[in-house]
């Protein structure tokens, strides 16, 4: 009786085991997911990271005669940059941080000192994209512009046509950025971009400069309101970014930006082209050759007349070109 009760107990079981066995408990996620999770937590642990560059460099140029019976004058110029960047990266993150401060000066003989650049700018850019193998970021995008000491038409040194904060300019935008290397080649696109301009001088403000509304003034030429010091837009920017090594030791940079006012004058488009080719010599010393071209319709030009009248006259395009040698040190 035992053994009977003792065999019907074990073939019981092994039937439940047998049903147990065939009862499929889905996973609420597919468990490759959780490998692949895991995988790409690691891998972006380790691609993370912060990269740091400063390069500081000074250009120096010198003529001098003696008895040269070609005649010339004696001059001795130099411009200084400095360069410091500080960039984050991970498989889906970029954030990029770059300070510019450039100044240079001339002297000529016969002639008071005078400035040949100056430049303060500051970008932070960031983007982060949806999944690792797409090449589209969703970015935003901020930029600051000024300069450090007073800009004048020469010869005439009395009155400033520039000055710190007059003009600056502040531009915060969010878009997409298009590609595969954002340090190489890059393609950014903002529909909604918010640009500010600063005149931070009464003077400069009451003229109108830099597109800011003038003064107003009575019958008799006293002010009834002062121009304002800002001037905002909203609209459309597009910028492109191109870095290569073109052959060894020359490498070439190209950066140029397109921006629109929807409000004020949609259509009419200022232009910031900056292109330059880079000669390294050894660690030290680098040739540079550079081109800078823009357009901006809110900076307007003058010109004195026969009378002695200064007229106000449109928007024109504006070149600046540069050729130097000079001791570079990155660290």
């Amino acid at each position: 009786m035992k053994s009977r009760s003792l065999l019907l107990t074990l073939s019981i079981l092994l039937l439940a085991s047998k049903a147990f066995s065939q009862i499929q408990f889905p996973l609420p996620v597919d468990p490759q997911y959780y490998t692949d999770w895991v995988k790409n937590q690691r891998q972006e642990e380790l691609s993370a990271q912060w990269v740091s560059n400063n390069r500081v460099g000074l250009d120096l140029n010198e003529v001098a005669f003696v008895n040269w019976n070609a005649g010339g004058a004696n001059s001795i110029s130099a411009l200084g940059e400095m360069t410091f960047e500080r960039n984050y990266s991970d498989i889906m993150t970029k954030w990029r941080n770059k300070l510019v401060a450039r100044y240079g000066v001339n002297s000529q003989e016969g002639q008071e000192l005078r400035k040949t650049d100056d430049k303060l700018e500051f970008n932070s850019e960031f983007g982060h994209r949806k999944d690792s193998t797409s090449n589209w970021f969703y970015s935003a995008k901020m930029r600051f512009q000024t300069q450090f000491t007073n800009g004048y038409k020469y010869p005439d040194r009395e009155t400033p046509i520039s000055k710190f904060m007059a003009p600056g300019y502040a531009f915060l935008g969010v878009g997409a950025e298009y590609g595969k290397k954002l340090e190489n080649l890059s393609i950014y696109i903002s529909p909604l971009t918010y640009k500010a301009t600063f005149v931070l001088d009464q003077d400069l403000a009451n003229n109108g400069a830099f597109g800011v509304d003038p003064a107003e003034y009575n019958e008799n030429g006293d002010i009834i309101r002062e121009g304002k010091t800002n001037r905002s837009e909203l609209g459309i920017l597009v910028q492109s970014q191109f870095n290569a090594e073109v052959v060894e030791n020359i490498a070439l940079s190209n950066n140029v930006t397109f921006y629109t006012d929807y409000l004020n004058s949609f259509g009419n488009v200022d232009v910031d082209w900056e292109l330059n080719f880079n000669f390294k010599v050894n660690s030290f010393v680098l040739a540079k050759l550079g081109s800078h071209v823009k357009y901006d319709n809110d900076v307007k030009f003058t010109e004195t007349n026969v009378d002695g009248e200064e007229i106000t006259m449109g928007a024109r395009t504006q070149w600046k070109q540069q050729l130097g040698i000079g001791v570079i040190v990155d660290f």
